[in-house]
């Protein structure tokens, strides 16, 4: 196994700067999501770590040694693409082996080696199959058993689950996460799934136009964002993102104004700083009291409902347990819980500690 860095890693095509002076370090073992919109750079840093593109400037190590002419066999990477990149005429036996038989291993090794991958994936019984004869979520085991017998000291995945529907995603993210934990290969992980990210992750990297935004536990991209970007790209529904002003209400304590309505917030905020103010919904109270609103869009998604409100200043959602009995235009009251909020600089759109430093 090995650490994984990127040092000022940068990839142009042409005029186009896809990856701009990346900074990435990747422990031993350890599993980073590579987060981000299409076209923001992240599956360009995947094929360089892999070796499949070449670095335009700045240094890839693994294991402490630079890898920038090295060949994809020559880092010891295993790949798992998002379209599986099976041979259809091998059965999953002979897919699953395959690497292993261009390495000249002996025909016994492979077929022991075959058989113990396939048990850790539960493939035993499909051993003989071709790949048309699978499902969706079958031959995706096929493909990250492919990668497992190599034993390689890094696994890279492009976005696996990409072609996979919404119920057998989930079912393979803990797959995934399970195999990690078991195997404890350092593995770097592509998707444009902040969902995705954050359930398997020990770090995510959020990426936005060729860079990285912020790196972080998912705990703290979620609840600590950098920036806005951040704050509106991880979460669903996404953080509301509040333009109003810091303002002394009339006991005296502070509080962010929106139009009509008044919330009170920290004490460390100084009155009249430029500051947007970011909420997620389950940071956001509907009951008796608060500021005067009403219901907008009601929306059950089972566990839980999502209650659109707005006032003469705002719109917010916030996350209610269970059946929520409102209806659109019913009068509410919302309020904030202030040990939620997050401050933005209007400016930067960098986050603001409480304190008036910002996040750096």
């Amino acid at each position: 196994m090995a650490d994984v860095q990127l040092v000022g890693v940068t990839k142009r095509f042409g005029a186009v700067t896809a990856v701009d002076g990346v900074d990435l370090h990747i422990a031993d073992g350890e599993f980073v999501t590579l987060l981000g919109p299409s076209g923001c750079g992240k599956t360009t840093t995947l094929n360089m770590i892999a070796g499949l593109e070449e670095v335009s400037a700045g240094e890839i190590r693994m294991g402490g040694r630079v890898v920038n002419d090295l060949s994809p066999f020559e880092r010891d990477v295993a790949m798992v693409f998002q379209n599986y990149a099976l041979y259809p005429h091998m059965t999953v036996g002979e897919n699953i082996g395959f690497t292993l038989r261009l390495r000249k291993r002996p025909k016994d090794e492979i077929r022991e080696r075959v058989a113990r991958v396939a048990e850790m994936l539960e493939l035993g019984q499909l051993l003989d199959r071709l790949p048309r004869e699978l499902s969706g979520g079958q031959q995706q085991r096929v493909a990250l058993g492919r990668a497992v017998i190599r034993e390689p000291a890094v696994f890279l995945f492009d976005e696996p689950f990409s072609n996979l529907d919404a119920a057998l995603r989930i079912k393979m993210r803990g797959e995934i996460k399970e195999l990690h934990h078991r195997l404890g290969v350092t593995s770097v992980f592509v998707t444009h799934d902040q969902e995705e990210a954050l359930s398997i992750s020990d770090r995510i990297a959020v990426y936005r136009a060729g860079r990285i935004e912020q790196v972080g536990t998912p705990e703290e991209v979620y609840a600590r964002p950098a920036s806005r970007y951040v704050g509106r790209f991880i979460g669903s529904p996404q953080m509301d993102i509040l333009v109003g002003e810091l303002v002394r209400a009339e006991d005296g304590a502070p509080a962010y104004r929106l139009g009509a309505g008044a919330f009170p917030v920290p004490p460390a905020l100084a009155i009249g700083e430029p500051v947007d103010l970011g909420i997620r919904p389950e940071h956001v109270h509907l009951g008796a009291e608060g500021v005067p609103a009403r219901v907008r869009v009601v929306q059950p998604i089972g566990p839980a409902t999502h209650v659109t409100v707005e006032w003469d200043g705002g719109t917010v959602t916030a996350r209610v347990g269970g059946i929520a009995r409102y209806a659109p235009n019913d009068g509410i009251h919302v309020a904030f819980d202030p040990a939620g909020m997050v401050f933005f600089d209007r400016e930067t759109g960098r986050r603001v500690e409480l304190g008036g430093a910002e996040h750096g």
